[in-house]
């Protein structure tokens, strides 16, 4: 059964898209520790980062790079941190997440609701920033 980000790859669950290429996507996390919160995705379907083949994990960083320097452009923060938990959703994934201090990539925290205006607001900054 293919994993949750995959079913949003394919375009069978909606996604506030920020960018893709042949390989990866990046997509606005819904239920967001802050504002301008990105999920970054390979497109193959590997359950653990570390399972993925080298040249793709590499490219996941790059292409997560570039998404996070569009971040730092579109939302207010002092930089972006890059977090790797993955034990939530059995897709290889990293999280970019807007930063001011050290608490704020804290997952026990609560999370933030945003409504679907905000949300589309903040996916078009960041995609601005993407040119």
């Amino acid at each position: 059964m293919a994993s949750i980000f995959t079913r949003i790859i394919k375009g069978e669950i909606p996604c506030y898209k920020i960018a893709e290429d042949e390989n990866y996507f990046a997509f606005l996390d819904i239920a967001p520790l802050a504002k301008g919160h990105v999920l970054v995705v390979p497109k193959v379907e590997v359950d653990y980062i570390f399972n993925l083949d080298d040249t793709i994990l590499a490219g996941l960083m790059v292409f997560s790079k570039r998404v996070a320097l569009a971040i730092e452009k579109a939302v207010p923060c002092a930089r972006v941190g890059v977090a790797v938990i993955g034990l939530e959703v059995p897709h290889a994934h990293v999280h970019l997440i807007p930063l001011n201090e050290i608490g704020d990539i804290n997952f026990s925290r609560p999370k933030l609701k945003l409504d679907k205006a905000e949300l589309e607001q903040i996916a078009d900054a960041i995609k601005h920033q993407l040119g």
